[in-house]
């Protein structure tokens, strides 16, 4: 790429994205001043689009309205009064909170001080809590009154964040000081194989490489958003920065409700949705008659990321809310590697789609996926980092692209099953299962076998009636004997993590324990 077609296609995406605008023009100068200040982060964007819209909605959530002037002030405000309680520029706060106000007024808040924030994830276990929060060096934890418990092992200054009122109305109409630094945010990753790491990246790189991104999720100025991934998860953080720098009118729930989720799209006329793929499946098994009973037609962009998501999944959210629905592939580590438009997944079920501009996607000879960009992590905060090759990192996944450049990612380079010298990812059976009119999702692990060496074992969650000799003989008829499961256990729901991610390991611990 040149510096020409960068510029025309950034003035491309500018029009697009209704920058050039009444709007796009107010905002501006607003972003201007406010990264003088603050730097690049979330506290650049609520500063400027609290100056550029500031009687706007900026925020909806369960507790009602927050315009983008109060999201201004009452941060500003909260900001004054951490600072009064030692909170300073440089220091690390842990953030353990749910989709709701106190988790944006806090980042915002932070983020103005120049302290880093570290997002905890609310599927943490106490001891995983207590083992980052000492590793991170946090001096303060904000976090919901509900994790209480969680949070009780932590040497720690302890703010609730259900309930900010308090220090906010001790610090309205005061501002905070210019910060000595710019704030950095800390993401961890999910810890289904053991302690979270952090993962740290400059915000400035993050920025630069998210043009690719915004143009192919069709970002426009002053959206509504409705964010239902976890907000502490890089998904959803990632749709609440590009909000804050957009003037998006944010729509949070504090926890995810399928129905209520398609009531918040009707009412709040909401173009883009932001989920993660488990949650695709729970509005699918809605009954029919509350699917329709809400106006969806405002949906324009449904955006899924977070974990894999079934070929026959997409092709039924698409049959279901039209061709809104795309698949987004990368990892905590190398941000956002390709996107799978609605054509794509049409054409390509199970598609992760193609590189974003800014973007290197190459398949190692021994199949493992590496990336390369400008927004690739700058190692873990524990130290370490991922493996290099040539400049692009390893995402841990294997996959492979079709004859047309569409990349498949066949499953995690951890997950995959040796059986009688036969290796098998367990993602190409689940989806084959997830495909059955009968079944509504299954995950496949492998388990010790004194013959094979492992053998295929498949849990499955039922949509009708269905045998075990049933799933077995429709693996059997669509792909190779060596993938048919040797065993089958129906159950009423998988397991999962905060961000819908199967926790594979309860699995093979269930089955190694009635082996």
């Amino acid at each position: 790429m040149n510096l020409l077609d960068d510029a025309v296609f950034g003035g491309r995406l500018a029009w697009d994205m209704g920058l050039l605008s009444p709007d796009g023009l107010r905002l501006a100068p607003a972003l201007a001043m406010a990264v003088q200040r603050y730097g690049v982060g979330p506290a650049m964007g609520f500063e400027a689009v609290g100056n550029a819209f500031g009687d706007a909605v900026g925020l909806y959530d369960d507790f009602g309205a927050l315009t983008f002037r109060e999201l201004r002030d009452r941060s500003d405000a909260l900001a004054v009064a951490l600072g009064e309680r030692g909170v300073e520029a440089g220091q690390t706060v842990a953030l353990l909170a749910r989709n709701h106000r106190g988790l944006v007024l806090s980042t915002v808040a932070l983020s103005k001080l120049g302290a880093d924030i570290v997002f905890f994830n609310t599927g943490f276990a106490k001891p995983q809590v207590t083992d980052v929060a000492t590793r991170e060096g946090v001096v303060a934890f904000i976090a919901d009154k509900e994790f209480d418990d969680l949070v009780s092992g932590v040497d720690a200054a302890r703010f609730d964040a259900d309930d900010l009122d308090a220090l906010i109305d001790e610090g309205l109409g005061r501002h905070p000081r210019k910060p000595e630094r710019a704030s950095r945010t800390v993401i961890l990753t999910s810890g289904t194989t053991g302690t979270p790491k952090g993962a740290s990246r400059d915000a400035s790189s993050a920025a630069g490489a998210a043009m690719g991104f915004a143009a192919r999720l069709k970002f426009r100025i002053r959206d509504t958003t409705l964010i239902a991934a976890p907000a502490f998860h890089a998904w959803g953080a990632a749709h609440l920065a590009a909000a804050m720098v957009l003037g998006s009118t944010v729509v949070l729930q504090r926890r995810f409700d399928p129905e209520e989720t398609l009531r918040a799209v009707d009412m709040h006329r909401v173009r883009t949705l932001v989920v993660v793929p488990v949650m695709l499946q729970r509005i699918l098994e809605l009954p029919e008659d509350v699917r329709t009973k809400y106006d969806t037609s405002s949906l324009q962009v449904v955006a899924s990321s977070g974990s894999a998501l079934p070929g026959p999944l997409a092709q039924r959210w698409m049959d279901a809310f039209g061709d809104n629905l795309y698949n987004t592939y990368g990892s905590t580590e190398v941000s956002i590697a390709t996107i799978a438009d609605p054509k794509q997944l049409r054409a390509h079920p199970g598609t992760a789609g193609t590189p974003l501009r800014g973007s290197k996607v190459v398949i190692q000879p021994d199949g493992r996926i590496f990336v390369g960009n400008a927004a690739l992590f700058e190692g873990y905060t524990g130290g370490g980092s991922k493996e290099m090759i040539d400049g692009l990192m390893s995402t841990g996944d294997m996959g492979h692209f079709d004859e047309d450049g569409n990349l498949f990612v066949d499953g995690r380079d951890d997950d995959m099953i040796v059986s009688g010298g036969e290796n098998v990812f367990p993602k190409e059976v689940e989806d084959l299962l997830a495909g059955h009119p009968d079944i509504s999702e299954a995950a496949v692990v492998g388990a010790p076998d004194e013959k094979f060496g492992q053998r295929l074992v498949a849990y499955v969650v039922k949509r009708g009636e269905i045998s075990e000799e049933q799933v077995k003989d429709y693996v059997k008829q669509h792909t190779a004997r060596h993938k048919v499961p040797r065993d089958v256990h129906f159950i009423d729901e998988l397991p999962r993590n905060a961000t819908g991610k199967v926790v594979r390991r309860e699995l093979q611990s269930a089955d190694g324990d009635s082996a």
